[in-house]
C-alpha cells in the first residue's frame, strides 16, 4: 500500500459521528442537521428534465475533455460573471469540465506536484481537508496558515518566509471561505501571483462557494478575475475551480469545471484522460441548462439571505453571530469548548453542527478552529428557525 495513506486523519464527519456515539438526543424533537454543507434547496426543474430527457445518452462514451458546447457555456458564464477580458477565455484551451470540484481539487495535486523537490502545499488553516490529503497523497508537506479573527479570518500570507514560498509548489486558497465565509480582495489575489511568479508555484483557487453572497451588488471575486485586471490574459499560473453543487443545489449531480492557465489545462487533461474521470453525456448537457440561466442562482440566493436574516435576529440578543461575507455557513465563536458545546447540543436539542476544530489542526501552539462551529444553513427556513429558538434556549445555560 501507499505508505503516505498512513497519513491521512479521520474525516471531520467521522470524527463527529464518534462524538455523537455515546449521547441520548432528546427524540421528540424532529433533528437537524446543520454539519454537513449539502444544499437542501429544490434543484431546478428545467435542469432535471434536461438530465431526464437526455438519459439514453448514457449508451455514448463521454470525452474527458467534454463537449465543446459545453465548454463554450462555461465559457461564457466565467467571462460575464467575472468580468473577463473579451475573448480571452478560450473553450478550446483554458476549460476542463470535472466531476464536481472535490475530486478534482484532489487530482489537481497529484498532477502539479513534482515528489522528487522535497515540495511544500501551502493552504489555509482551517480548511477543506481534501488539500490536505491531497498534498500527502503527492508527495509533499502541507503548509498550513491560520485563519484568525484578527485579520478577518483571511490567511496571514505575511507570516510566510521566503523559504517556505521557494519549496511551495502549489498553494491552495478557498474564497468564499469553508468555513469561515471570508472572502479574498482582489488585491490580495494580486499579491499572490506576484509570489507565484516570483516563487515559480501555482494557485489553485477553491472558489466553489462563489455565488452565495448577502449584497447582490457585492459579489466575491475571482483569481481569473485579478488576472484580468492584471491583463494577464493567459491565466499564468492561476487555476480555478467552479462547481453546481451550491451554485445551482445539485451536489449529486457532480458537476463542475477548473479553468485558468491553458499549459496546465492541458497535462491536467492529460492526468484525467488515463485516471477515466469523463463526465456522463446526460450530466454534461443537464450542466449546460444550468450554467446558462442566472434566475434560479437570483433566487437561490435570496432563500440565504432569508435564513440568515432571520436566525440572526433570533439569536442576537443571546448568542451574537456574524453573517459571513459569503457561502452558507455561520462560523460562530462557542462560549465552551466546541467539542463539548456540538456534543451538549446534540443531546440537548437534537441538533448536529460540526466543531471547528475538526475542520483544522494546530500551527504554532494555535488551533484556529477551536472554540467555533460550522453551522450550514442548508436546511429548509422553517427548520432553521426552529435551529435557532433551540439554540438560543441552549446557551441560555452559559
Amino acid at each position: 500500500m501507499n505508505p503516505d495513506l498512513n497519513k491521512l486523519q479521520p474525516y471531520p464527519f467521522e470524527k463527529l459521528a464518534a462524538l455523537k456515539a455515546n449521547t441520548n438526543p432528546n427524540t421528540d424533537m424532529k433533528h437537524i442537521a446543520w454539519s454537513i454543507g449539502e444544499p437542501k434547496h429544490t434543484p431546478p426543474d428545467f435542469v432535471l428534465k434536461t438530465l431526464a430527457d437526455k438519459l439514453p445518452k448514457v449508451s455514448q462514451y463521454p470525452a474527458t475533455k467534454g463537449s465543446i458546447e459545453l465548454r463554450q457555456a462555461i465559457e461564457a458564464w466565467l467571462t460575464k460573471r467575472f468580468k473577463l477580458n473579451k475573448n480571452t477565455v478560450s473553450s478550446e484551451k483554458h476549460i476542463l469540465p470535472v466531476n464536481g470540484t472535490r475530486e478534482a481539487l484532489f487530482a489537481f495535486a497529484q498532477a502539479v506536484v513534482d515528489r522528487s523537490t522535497n515540495p511544500v502545499v501551502i493552504m489555509p488553516n482551517p480548511f477543506y481537508q481534501i488539500y490536505e490529503g491531497a498534498a500527502f497523497l503527492a508527495g509533499a508537506e502541507p503548509h498550513l496558515i491560520n485563519c484568525q479573527e484578527n485579520n478577518n479570518y483571511i490567511p496571514d500570507f505575511s507570516g510566510v518566509t521566503d523559504k517556505e514560498w521557494q519549496r511551495c509548489q502549489l498553494l491552495y486558497i478557498c474564497s468564499p471561505n469553508n468555513p469561515t465565509g471570508s472572502v479574498v480582495d482582489l488585491a490580495t489575489y494580486k499579491m499572490l501571483i506576484a509570489l507565484a511568479d516570483k516563487h515559480d508555484f501555482i494557485i489553485a483557487s477553491d472558489e466553489c462557494y462563489s455565488e452565495i453572497y448577502p449584497n447582490d451588488q457585492q459579489p466575491p471575486p475571482s483569481l481569473l478575475q485579478a488576472c484580468a485586471e492584471l491583463g494577464r490574459d493567459d491565466f499564468s499560473r492561476c487555476i480555478v475551480f467552479h462547481s453546481l453543487s451550491k451554485r445551482s443545489n445539485l451536489p449529486g449531480l457532480r458537476s463542475g469545471f477548473v479553468a485558468g492557465d491553458a499549459s496546465i489545462i492541458h497535462q491536467f487533461l492529460q492526468y484525467r484522460t488515463y485516471h477515466g474521470c469523463a463526465m456522463s453525456i446526460p450530466v454534461q448537457l443537464a450542466s449546460i441548462a444550468a450554467w446558462q440561466d442566472e434566475k434560479h442562482v437570483i433566487e437561490n440566493r435570496a432563500l440565504y439571505r432569508e435564513k440568515f436574516s432571520q436566525v440572526a435576529d433570533i439569536l442576537e440578543d443571546s448568542w451574537p453571530i456574524i453573517q459571513p461575507e459569503a457561502g452558507f455557513n455561520f462560523w460562530a465563536k462557542t462560549p465552551i469548548d466546541d467539542e463539548l458545546f456540538a456534543q451538549q447540543l446534540f443531546e440537548q436539542q437534537h441538533i448536529t453542527v460540526l466543531p471547528g476544530s475538526y475542520l483544522s489542526r494546530e500551527i504554532s501552539g494555535i488551533n484556529p478552529g477551536k472554540n467555533h462551529v460550522r453551522m450550514a444553513l442548508v436546511a429548509p427556513i422553517n427548520e432553521c428557525k426552529e435551529a435557532a429558538y433551540r439554540i438560543k434556549e441552549f446557551v441560555s445555560q452559559f
